[in-house]
């Protein structure tokens, strides 16, 4: 017995310092993902698809201050709603995602999505859209994305395989970061020259046929399909287990839900400073976003470079951009503001493609689903926390302030989250010793 406790031990020791299982190391340059028959159709759908979401982000925007005569409030309650089910209920949806075929489980929820965006065009162009069916709608988007969103992000290394996962990540970050830049200023376009927001509807609706169409269209025999997980109890509480005791999973996890807290923070703060610090004007502030997702852009074509994620990435990844929005809190100019955004973009990205590399590369294929839900919960309920708190200090103390803070809590979180796991790492091994450790994926 002390024999085979000591062996699991050095197993534990190992996967802290490799990972569950070694990556190779692959080559090919920036696009290398790419050469995979699946992952084309699936980043080429994407592409269309994330243009579209954005663009229906900003006609939802757009939409709820028309009905609500420019009620704030009213749109701090469309957003809520449509993120409130992702909090909730994500961890399920990262279950589903264990459970079921990963292909199938994203066409339906793609057309789910697709028919949403549908019914809302229909609604607004008909002039019959009302506030609370756009309430409805947001929620309901959301509840589909507890499931698509774990699904999707764990469906990437079925196409790809562990060596191009890296690479395929960055890609994805990188179409995502354009759709952010392209996607609101062809609505804005759009809404002036088609009348109204209805038509943006349609034409998201229209954008889910590119991503349906790149699934069905996959080549079933070149994906890598792990085999799903049979229905039984306490499976959320051995997804929740399997991270707290593996620091591979828990360090990345942490660090992603500090920084992504206090990114949402930054962002809105983005606006504060452009208009009540430097008195520029809306157009402004449009420039400054611009730059901010062009840093973030960057980034993620940097990230795609690199052959697999490490730590130590990770780790300065989050405290350069703490660091960057203290400096950019401070900037004496405008212009000094806007140049510090593109290393805060880059090094903001940076720590989440890291962050989401590593998660995927160290979790076992059985529990990916879970562990993708738990990051995905991490990485979206940050917000409701940081957003209110820098936005309070931002009221009370000025922007510069709030952005300085900011910063200062985002470098206290990645030091928390290295500290969490080395507390939790010398828990397993604790438990190792006590021969209680559970088995990857059980459940008790």
């Amino acid at each position: 017995m002390a024999t085979a406790q000591v062996t699991e031990l050095r197993e534990v020791q190992a996967e802290e310092t490799q990972g569950a299982e070694p990556v190779a190391r692959s080559r090919g340059g920036m696009f290398r993902s790419l050469r995979n028959y699946n992952y084309r159709l699936f980043v080429s759908g994407s592409v269309v698809s994330n243009v579209g979401t954005w663009m229906q982000r900003t006609a939802q925007d757009w939409l709820v201050l028309e009905l609500s005569h420019g009620s704030s409030a009213a749109l701090g309650v469309t957003t809520a709603l449509q993120f409130l089910p992702v909090v909730l209920f994500g961890l399920w949806g990262g279950m589903l995602a264990d459970r079921y075929p990963k292909r199938p489980l994203l066409m339906a929820a793609q057309s789910l999505m697709g028919l949403l965006a549908l019914a809302m065009g229909v609604l607004t162009i008909t002039g019959h859209a009302q506030i609370w069916q756009v309430y409805v709608m947001a929620f309901m988007l959301g509840c589909v994305s507890c499931v698509e969103v774990p699904t999707r992000q764990s469906f990437v290394v079925e196409m790809v395989g562990r060596s191009d996962l890296p690479n395929a990540i960055a890609l994805n970050s990188s179409t995502f970061n354009l759709a952010r830049v392209v996607g609101p200023a062809v609505a804005g376009v759009l809404i002036y020259a088609l009348g109204g927001t209805g038509p943006i509807f349609l034409l998201n609706a229209l954008s889910f046929a590119a991503v349906i169409s790149g699934l069905v269209l996959m080549r079933t025999t070149e994906l890598r399909t792990p085999e799903p997980v049979a229905r039984a109890k306490g499976q959320l509480r051995a997804g929740l287990r399997y991270v707290w005791q593996r620091p591979e999973l828990l360090m990345p996890i942490l660090v992603v839900a500090f920084v992504a807290m206090f990114a949402t923070s930054f962002s809105m703060s983005i606006a504060l400073m452009a208009r009540q610090v430097f008195g520029q004007d809306a157009s402004s502030f449009g420039v400054a976003s611009s730059v901010f997702a062009v840093g973030a852009l960057g980034g993620a074509l940097l990230a795609a470079r690199r052959a697999r994620p490490t730590r130590r990435l990770l780790i300065a990844g989050g405290i350069v951009f703490g660091a960057a929005q203290i400096v950019a809190g401070l900037a004496p100019t405008y212009a000094a503001f806007l140049i510090l955004l593109v290393p805060a973009g880059m090094a903001m990205i940076t720590t989440n493609t890291t962050a989401n590399s590593s998660v995927q590369l160290a979790a076992s294929p059985e529990m990916r689903g879970r562990v993708m839900g738990i990051y995905v919960l991490v990485f979206t309920g940050g917000a409701p926390i940081g957003a209110p708190l820098i936005g309070w200090v931002g009221e009370l103390a000025g922007p510069r302030l709030g952005v300085v803070i900011c910063g200062v809590m985002c470098l206290a979180g990645v030091g928390l989250a290295m500290l969490l796991t080395r507390f939790a790492a010398g828990r397993t091994r604790r438990a190792v010793v006590r021969g209680v450790v559970a088995a990857p994926g059980g459940a008790r």
